[in-house]
Order: C-alpha cells, then structure tokens, then sequence
C-alpha cells in the first residue's frame, strides 16, 4: 500500500496540493551561455508536472554576479523572465504549482566565470577546502563582503522574487543550504565576522532571515519558503552549535513569518555525490518548532519505502530528486508501487537531451 499521507492533500501557501510527493530543485545545466532557459526546459519541466504536485525549480542566479556556472539559468532579465513564463505556463497548463528556488553561490564560484574577473565573495575570506565539484580544482579564497554590499544583495533578491512571480511562479524558494553562501554565513566554519553579521547566532543568521523579510515584503509570505541544510557538511561548511542555530533561525521564522509557504529541510546525512541511504532523522529538532507544512529530503530516491514510512510518521511532504530525473512520472508509480527507471549520473551536468527528457514513463506490461 503507498503512504496514506504521500498522497493525501495539503495546502501551500494559497495553493491546494492533492500529494505530497515534490520534484526537489534539481541543477541540470541544459540553459545556454547567458543563462536563458532554452525550449528543452518546458518540455522537461511538463513531463514531470502532475496534477495538484509541487515543483521546485532547480536553482537559478538572482544575478550574473551570484554564480558563473555554464549553463545555469538565471532571473535578472528580460530575456530569461520570458523563458521562464513558457515554463511557468506549461506547468499550469497539467494543473501543477511551481516555486523558483533563488541561488547565490558565494565562494564556490570562480572570477574566471564572472564578467570582469570579480573576486568571489562570502561572509569571511575563508576558502573551501577540497576541490570545487562542478568546476574541479582548488576553490578560490573569497572577499568578506560589506555591510553596505549585504544590504544591495538582499534587494536584489527581493527584485530576483518579483521577476519570479512576473515569470508565473507560484513562489520562490530561498537557496539557504549545501554550502552556498547564505549557508557560508549560518555557519560558523566560514563565518569570522565581528560586525552585526558574524559571531552570536542571531548575528549569523541575520542575513538569511532578511532575506526572507525582503521578499515575503515584496511576494508576501504565501508565496515564500526557503531551504536548510542543518548540521550538513557539504562544500566544507560546519557549525559549533547545529542545533541551536538553526531552532534560532526557525524560531524566528515561526514568529515572525509564521504563513510561509513551506520549510525545506535536507537530512544532515545526504549527499548529492552518494547513493547510499541513511536512515537517520536530523531534522526532528526543528518539525517540533515550526508549525506549518515541512518538506523533507535526504536521498528518498534510493529509499522510497523509508520515504513513505517517514510522510506517514511526521505528515509531512518529502522531494525526491535523483528518482524524479529519471521518472517523469514519479507521483504515479510510488503510488502503484511501479518500477522506477535507473537514473544515469553520468548525464546529469551535460548540456544535451540524453538523461534530460529521453526517460519513459511507465507502461503496463501487456497482459
């Protein structure tokens, strides 16, 4: 039997769901060279739209200035605002919600992918040990940005959220995990600030939560969420005191933006780069704090059973990202316990159709 609460209804902000099985933001690199999604992408984005589910797009730069990744789309102008509408109009058109998930990378990046060489930047001048997974190679030392420069970000995040909306997204999700730069100041690995932005937990997370203010200001709270990632390790990114940063952080959304559309939550656990599963809950501290709809994530691509039994223990929505590259259909065949298809890593990043919009659907078998 599929999970009683997988594929029960729940509301989203102002958008009635008829299940809980969400596509997880999911970076596919098929935009082209200026960050304008191309036609493949309402295709993509059709194919895994279902009636009454919720989609969240994969990352997009809030500016030219946030991320040089090729091949990344982006929502800081006219071109890809257009683009996205195509997109956004494909999805309503099979009943489905779509949300953007906003992306600044910080000190991930590269100046040799920025437009005039400009130093990468993040909370402290602290770079990332290890090698840059999208880009190889050592990660680059990064500038501290100012308070002034924090200040023109959160705004243009606000702009990057209105863009969205004209773009026909029923939302935005803010990018504040896996090590991305809102995520650098969380943290307390990456954050040695002294000023109003660094040291206490209130300090470093003052910037993500203005963020949130700036942008259910602009959309409304209805059609904000955001997303976090704590006590997770990737991109190098560690904080002294995980579960009291992010109940503060969580505390004040419920206090202060209590009618956000949802929380996402990844499990400490998961890891984009490993299959296996863990069946650990880290998130527990922070479902007990905020009281409305929660997605959950942590490698239920390769656990769909895990996945139903933890919907059914905490009523809450879980995405699944790996298994929805794979099965555009993937609502339906949890349901009906069908067969999911392999998913090839090895297509995930490349910028053509194979492993983009070449997966089946599931076909009965004749009898």
């Amino acid at each position: 039997m599929a999970s009683k609460a997988l594929f029960s209804p729940i509301k989203i902000g102002k958008n009635q769901l008829e299940h809980r099985v969400v596509m997880a933001p999911l970076t596919r690199a098929r935009a082209t060279l200026d960050a304008v999604p191309t036609e493949s992408f309402v295709e993509y984005y059709s194919q895994r739209t279902s009636r009454g589910g919720l989609m969240i797009s994969e990352a997009t730069f809030i500016d030219r200035l946030a991320g040089g990744y090729r091949h990344v789309p982006g929502i800081y102008h006219e071109e890809q605002i257009k683009a996205w509408q195509k997109v956004t109009e494909a999805v309503h058109q099979k009943g489905g919600i779509i949300f953007m998930q906003l992306w600044h990378i910080g000190r991930v990046g590269s100046r040799d992918l920025n437009p005039n060489g400009e130093q990468v930047v993040s909370a402290s001048d602290i770079p990332a040990r290890g090698k840059n997974y999208i880009l190889g190679g050592d990660h680059e030392q990064p500038r501290p940005l100012t308070v002034a420069e924090i200040k023109d970000w959160i705004e243009r995040y606000r702009q990057a959220a209105l863009n969205a909306i004209e773009a026909g997204f029923d939302g935005v999700e803010i990018h504040s995990s896996h090590g991305y730069l809102l995520d650098q100041f969380i943290n307390s690995s990456s954050n040695r600030r002294t000023d109003d932005y660094g040291g206490s937990i209130p300090n470093r997370t003052r910037f993500p939560l203005q963020v949130v203010d700036a942008i259910v200001d602009a959309i409304g709270a209805h059609r904000t969420a955001i997303r976090l990632t704590p006590g997770a390790d990737f991109q190098d990114v560690s904080d002294d005191t995980v579960v009291d940063t992010w109940s503060y952080l969580v505390s004040q959304l419920q206090h202060h933006h209590p009618d956000l559309a949802y929380l996402h939550f990844v499990q400490a656990h998961a890891n984009v780069m490993v299959d296996t599963f863990v069946d650990q809950d880290s998130v527990e501290p922070y479902r007990k704090i905020w009281k409305g709809p929660v997605i959950v994530a942590g490698g239920y691509s390769n656990a769909t059973e895990a996945a139903m039994d933890y919907a059914e223990k905490n009523n809450c929505l879980i995405s699944f990202g790996r298994a929805f590259v794979a099965n555009p259909d993937l609502p339906q065949r949890l349901l009906h316990h069908w067969p999911l298809n392999s998913y090839d890593r090895s297509t995930f990043y490349t910028h053509d159709l194979k492993g983009y919009t070449d997966y089946p659907f599931y076909q009965s078998p004749l009898p």
